[in-house]
């Protein structure tokens, strides 16, 4: 009798449906990584070319008087202290506080409201929407030229003819030294509370609608859903709106070049403003640039505090 000798299990064939050997998946991971990569080399050179070179030889410039075609000449931190002890400069940055301040609370405030009426999947809403949201995506120069048509002081320009429709006016607007940043304000508030609009309609989405049923139903007013339901749940939007609108205020230059141009008699001249008026007119690149990075500082200091202290509320 003759016994047929087995196969070693190792040299069967694997089974149908087996999982893929290591190295298989080893050889996707990394086709994976370099599609990744495909796609962010060139935005990453992109991104170098333009925003981190130029920001690397704005820092170098800031310790330098500037001279074309003279060679730069070394002087350390004089640039710095040249902008921290300008009168201009100090005006300067309480208007770009003041008008930060205003525009950041009030798109907040009227991004809030925008976000409650609006939201809902009814199609007239997504239409509404559309149509709040356009200043988002229309250039801040065609935003300030409409504007500035609007502000128009005489008694037969468009805001000053409803004013006097109830008994009000002509007012000044732009043209004041007392209602010039007020009227900037105005602007930044229209053109920045769609974008928190957004923000705020995609944290709603995340809120449980039963706690407002139970609340309903435990008596509790309007104003205690918003406090105790809606408001914390909304404290991560909250954040994100609150942060890039205050970056965004720091910023402003466009909206206050197009409507004032700083004046009049430099009361709506903020802290991008004077920097150009001395880079671009003045020639002065050194201090210039100074005052970029300082405002570059700024922005950063206020960026992390603002992580670190969400974050600190939402450990509690």
């Amino acid at each position: 009798m003759t016994v047929t000798p087995t196969k070693p299990a190792e040299t069967l064939a694997p089974a149908k449906g087996a999982k893929t050997t290591p190295a298989r998946g080893k050889r996707t991971n990394r086709k994976q990584l370099l599609a990744i990569w495909l796609f962010l080399v060139p935005a990453a050179v992109l991104g170098l070319y333009f925003k981190f070179i130029p920001m690397v030889e704005g820092i170098r410039l800031s310790l330098f008087k500037v001279q074309p075609f003279l060679g730069d000449v070394f002087v350390g931190f004089d640039n710095y202290i040249r902008v921290l002890t300008d009168a201009r400069f100090m005006e300067a940055l309480g208007h770009t506080v003041v008008l930060g301040l205003t525009q950041t609370l009030g798109a907040l405030v009227v991004g809030f409201v925008l976000a409650l009426l609006l939201e809902g999947q009814s199609r007239s809403l997504w239409v509404l929407r559309t149509a709040i949201f356009l200043p988002v995506v229309t250039a801040l120069a065609v935003v300030g030229e409409i504007w500035r048509i609007l502000y128009f002081p005489t008694a037969d320009g468009p805001l000053n003819n409803i004013l006097s429709w109830v008994g009000l006016g002509p007012l000044q607007f732009l043209n004041g030294t007392d209602t010039a940043l007020w009227s900037i304000a105005v602007v930044g508030i229209w053109s920045g509370a769609p974008y928190n609009m957004v923000i705020i309609l995609a944290g709603l989405t995340g809120v449980d609608r039963s706690l407002y049923e139970s609340a309903g139903v435990d008596g509790a007013t309007i104003w205690q859903r918003l406090r105790y339901i809606t408001l914390p749940a909304l404290r991560p939007s909250i954040v994100i709106v609150l942060t890039l609108a205050a970056i965004r205020s720091l910023r402003s230059f466009t909206e206050v070049y197009v409507l004032t141009g700083g004046g009049p008699a430099g009361s709506t001249e903020v802290w991008m403003t004077r920097m150009y008026s001395l880079g671009f007119q003045r020639n002065d690149i050194g201090v210039a640039s100074a005052a970029a990075v300082l405002l570059l500082v700024v922005t950063l200091l206020l960026t992390v505090g603002t992580q670190l202290l969400a974050r600190r509320k939402a450990l509690r």
